[in-house]
């Protein structure tokens, strides 16, 4: 509804003598938005043109209560509406170049670990033992490149490409592999220190694509937060209902599965895309 001119409002009924003023504004527009809120509280108003712009008048005896109104109205309406986020400016095309990179250099770390007979799984799987005791740091990586059987690198494959997809078309792609790596290999530390003194063994990339999922759960949470103005806890409960929902029914199940690791990385990746999103 666009404003009414001043000046056409002011003329259209005589003003009463007791009229105060209940604020000044740059634009008629302004005014008249503000105008609304008077007229919600169901007394008149009238915006004139001043020195300083426009004059909002209402009835000096409803003044102290107008005023009220009009001071949370500017309260609500403060960084309103609120800025476009950069990974969802239209136009960007998914990025699936680097997944299918990733998801080749899994297959020939596969191809490589078959001709080992064991030897680069012993050498290189998650082992909280060897990691703690023999300093042995490097398997927090190279345990996300080894799989156990041909199944399992399909299933984590697939998956992982439109998981890592979705994370570095919406965080762009040299910060979300960034993100990626450091949830997945806090995922794989916190696993192992969680098991050790005792032994615990895990091979896979399924930390790393429930980092993913953790990424983007959390960097949706940051988002609700900053954006919602009423509502906020139910609305931050949305996306992470949707990402435990998938940690669930992807994430658990199975004799060979390790839930835990799945657990660390998803928490992993929370922190790291809430922590995130603040910058992007």
């Amino acid at each position: 509804m666009p404003p009414q001119d001043p000046g056409d409002h002011a003329t259209a009924a005589p003003m009463p003598g007791d009229l105060a003023e209940a604020g000044t504004y740059a634009t008629a527009r302004d005014g008249f938005d503000h105008g609304l809120v008077v007229l919600a509280l169901g007394h008149p108003y009238w915006l004139v043109p001043g020195g300083r712009g426009y004059v909002l008048l209402v009835e000096g005896a409803n003044l102290e209560g107008i005023r009220a109104e009009l001071d949370c109205f500017d309260r609500e309406s403060l960084d309103w509406p609120p800025r476009p986020e950069e990974g969802n400016r239209p136009g960007r095309r998914q990025e699936f170049s680097t997944p299918l990179l990733w998801g080749l250099a899994v297959l020939a770390a596969f191809m490589i670990q078959s001709t080992g007979a064991g030897t680069w799984e012993g050498a290189g799987e998650l082992d909280s033992r060897a990691i703690f005791e023999r300093g042995e740091w490097w398997r927090l990586g190279t345990s996300l490149f080894l799989h156990a059987d041909f199944g399992h690198l399909v299933a984590n494959a697939i998956s992982g490409i439109f998981t890592f997809s979705a994370v570095v078309t919406t965080m762009g792609r040299g910060r979300g592999w960034l993100l990626v790596a450091l949830a997945s290999l806090a995922g794989n530390l916190a696993i192992a220190a969680l098991y050790y003194p005792d032994p615990h063994l895990s091979l896979g990339a399924s930390t790393a694509i429930f980092a993913g999922l953790g990424l983007l759960t959390g960097r949706a949470v940051r988002i609700v937060r900053q954006a919602a103005r009423r509502g906020r806890w139910r609305a931050i409960l949305v996306p992470m209902a949707a990402g435990l929902t998938l940690l669930g029914l992807f994430g658990a199940g199975g004799q060979e599965v390790d839930v835990g690791a799945h657990l660390t990385g998803f928490a992993a990746g929370l922190v790291f895309g809430f922590a995130a999103a603040g910058s992007i």
